[in-house]
Formats: structure tokens, C-alpha cells, sequence
């Protein structure tokens, strides 16, 4: 009466337990021993009416969850240094302003801190690269502005000279 009947897992009732990893794998199957009489077969193979567990399989706990129980929380400590390459030292635009908008030798006093951040940031003093980096790019923005306001007044005082007031 037995003939061709296979033993085939049902679906897990209620919530799984253990982790991704144990419930992913479908739990391994025993294979049927070939001592066992048809008639002995019976008494392994569970019936319909049971709600419980697997009387087949033992309940064993993920062994993930006791891995995890048993690891303590590793604290790391990450030291961040700061990068002086990210000190900006407006080189070139301080040469151009000395070059081509040197207003009131402003152009050169912001190419003089420009090589002053140059120097600082090879010795890695970066709060003094820093500041000479804001003081270089005021005396660059000084510089700018100025020598552009004049250049506009001398267009319009070659566009519309005096003598016509």
C-alpha cells in the first residue's frame, strides 16, 4: 500500500526561525533507511492532523544566533587627519592680478601670501595655510574690484570726456 509514497516537507507554520542564511537553504532530508519495512514506515511519516513541529527533524537553533550572542561590538576609532592639499593658495589668480590689475601693489601683496600658503602647507601648518589662504583671496578680491572700477571709469571717461559737461 506504500508503493511510490514519498516523504515531502510542507511549509513552515507560523514565523521562521533563525536568519536569512539557515531559513534560505530548505532543510536537508533524510533519506528513508532500506531496513525499514513498509509497515514500519508508518510510524516515522507524521500524520495530517498534526499542528505541531516536525517530528522528523529535531529543532536545531541557528547557529548564526549564536554566533551573534557571542560576538561582543568592536569599536573602531578612525583618526582623520585633514588634507592640506585642500587649502586653496589662489596662485594664479594672484599672479594675474599682479600681472595685468596690480591696483595699489594689491595684486602683489596677494601673490606674497599665496607663496606664504605655498610654504605652510609643504610644513603642514594648516591653520596658519588657512588664514594666509582668506587674507590672499581678500587682497585678490581687493584687487579685482578696484582695477575693475577703474577700468570702467576710464571707459567712460574716453566714451563721454569732461569737456562736454
Amino acid at each position: 500500500p506504500f508503493e511510490g509514497v514519498a516523504w515531502t516537507p510542507r511549509p513552515p507554520q507560523g514565523t521562521p526561525q533563525g536568519c536569512f542564511a539557515c531559513i534560505a537553504k530548505p532543510p536537508a532530508l533524510r533519506q528513508a533507511s532500506p531496513i525499514l519495512s513498509p509497515s514500519s514506515a508508518v510510524y516515522l511519516m507524521e500524520s495530517k492532523s498534526c499542528k505541531g513541529g516536525d517530528s522528523l527533524r529535531p529543532a536545531v537553533p541557528c547557529k548564526h544566533f549564536v554566533e551573534k550572542k557571542t560576538m561582543t561590538n568592536p569599536t573602531t576609532v578612525i583618526e582623520i587627519y585633514p588634507d592640506t592639499t585642500e587649502v586653496n593658495d589662489y596662485y594664479l589668480w594672484s599672479i594675474f592680478n599682479f600681472v595685468y590689475l596690480n591696483f595699489c601693489c594689491l595684486g602683489f601683496i596677494a601673490l606674497a601670501y599665496s607663496l606664504k600658503v605655498r610654504d605652510k602647507k609643504l610644513l603642514n601648518d594648516l591653520n596658519g595655510a588657512v588664514e594666509d589662504a582668506k587674507t590672499a583671496r581678500l587682497f585678490n578680491i581687493t584687487s579685482s574690484a578696484l582695477a575693475t572700477f577703474c577700468i570702467i571709469l576710464i571707459f567712460i571717461f574716453l566714451r563721454y570726456p569732461l569737456t562736454d559737461y
